[in-house]
């Protein structure tokens, strides 16, 4: 069987009508990328080949879609192992990681047309509010962008989601994201600001629950809403939309610089959080010590166990959600992580699995 032929994406020329993209500089975790063949790529993480942008495929055009971009009809996507699938004419966005340790997708370099930036999407709807919709959910993500601009915290906050692309309508959330310490801290002040955003309580804990526990599955109403209560996430006091901050790594931070993981084998743990200092930005690094293995597909996993001394999260739902001292029950892949100063085993979870989903939940 002959190896298969690199594809050759059609040219995107209403891609440049975009007043939200630029030309591609630097790329940031969770910005968007959008591509010749007119599919857009959400960036995951800061570590990059030199040939590929790692992330997966957030919008890509299908009449069966119900956003309008750049004159045609696209799709949502928003489980990452599907974009295997969507890509599956396109060999080339397949892509093995060293970092992560698995094959994952990206968009190449050369295929790229235009990126859009969370932090210049920021910028860019604040000097110019005309463009976006007039709905009240869009007034709401304005209220806040004027909040983050007049708290001096414009270069340390970002606008991501559909809004980045300008893909958003009348019932779409709002997602931000924070840069670094000091973007978490000023994050932080905005969602205690209860003229803007107000925190799930009451009866719409239930309204929160069912919408984490479709893929957060196992753990219980209270452990989960405790869990969820430490993320920065709530409802906008106009139009009542879903709204959250994913914490992301400060800009040049080379926590994951330098290392390599090797997938051994898939495990489940319950395990206590020794150290979440890490944990507070994503990749999400937590220290952790393993009480109990529940099930692996290693042989004498219990020599394993003993070893395991963190977690890595890729998973943005499980960024600030653990402290020092919680139980946690954790089902992910075991993976040896050698790095430039130290190695070791740990608990790896990465979107990219079509045959199961990781999972982190606090059990008391």
């Amino acid at each position: 069987m002959s190896a298969p032929g690199r594809s050759i994406p059609p040219s995107s020329p209403a891609s440049q009508s975009s007043p939200l993209g630029t030309a591609l500089a630097t790329s940031r975790d969770r910005d968007y990328l959008l591509d010749r063949a007119g599919v857009i790529f959400k960036v995951i993480g800061d570590i990059h080949p030199g040939t590929h942008f790692l992330g997966y495929v957030k919008y890509y055009p299908d009449a069966r879609g119900d956003r309008l971009l750049f004159g045609r009809t696209y799709r949502q996507n928003s489980v990452v192992s599907k974009a295997f699938g969507i890509l599956a004419d396109r060999p080339e966005c397949y892509i093995y990681s060293p970092a992560v340790g698995c094959v994952i997708t990206g968009v190449p370099r050369e295929d790229i047309v235009t990126h859009y930036s969370c932090r210049q999407t920021l910028a860019a709807l604040h000097q110019s509010p005309g463009l976006l919709d007039p709905t009240a959910v869009s007034e709401d993500l304005l209220a806040i962008i004027n909040w983050i601009v007049a708290a001096g915290a414009a270069d340390v906050i970002g606008v991501t989601g559909s809004f980045l692309v300008g893909a958003c309508n009348a019932r779409s959330d709002i997602d931000l994201v924070c840069y670094g310490p000091r973007g978490y801290e000023a994050a932080h002040a905005l969602f205690a600001d209860r003229a803007l955003i107000r925190p799930y309580e009451g009866e719409t804990l239930t309204r929160l629950y069912v919408r984490r526990a479709r893929y957060m599955v196992g753990g219980s109403f209270d452990a989960l809403m405790r869990q969820e209560a430490r993320k920065l996430q709530g409802l906008t006091t106009g139009a009542g939309a879903h709204i959250n901050c994913e914490p992301l790594r400060a800009d040049g931070d080379k926590t994951f610089a330098g290392l390599v993981a090797k997938e051994v084998g898939a495990i489940s743990v319950l395990a206590r959080i020794t150290d979440h200092s890490e944990g507070l930005a994503t990749p999400a690094l937590y220290g952790i010590e393993v009480d109990t293995v529940t099930e692996s597909t290693v042989d004498e996993p219990s020599l394993f166990a003993r070893r395991i001394t963190h977690l890595r999260s890729y998973l943005g739902a499980y960024t600030g959600a653990f402290r020092t001292g919680d139980v946690v029950y954790l089902s992910g892949r075991l993976v040896h992580i050698q790095g430039p100063d130290d190695s070791g085993f740990g608990i790896e979870l990465t979107p990219w699995s079509a045959a199961e989903s990781f999972l982190a939940n606090l059990t008391r």
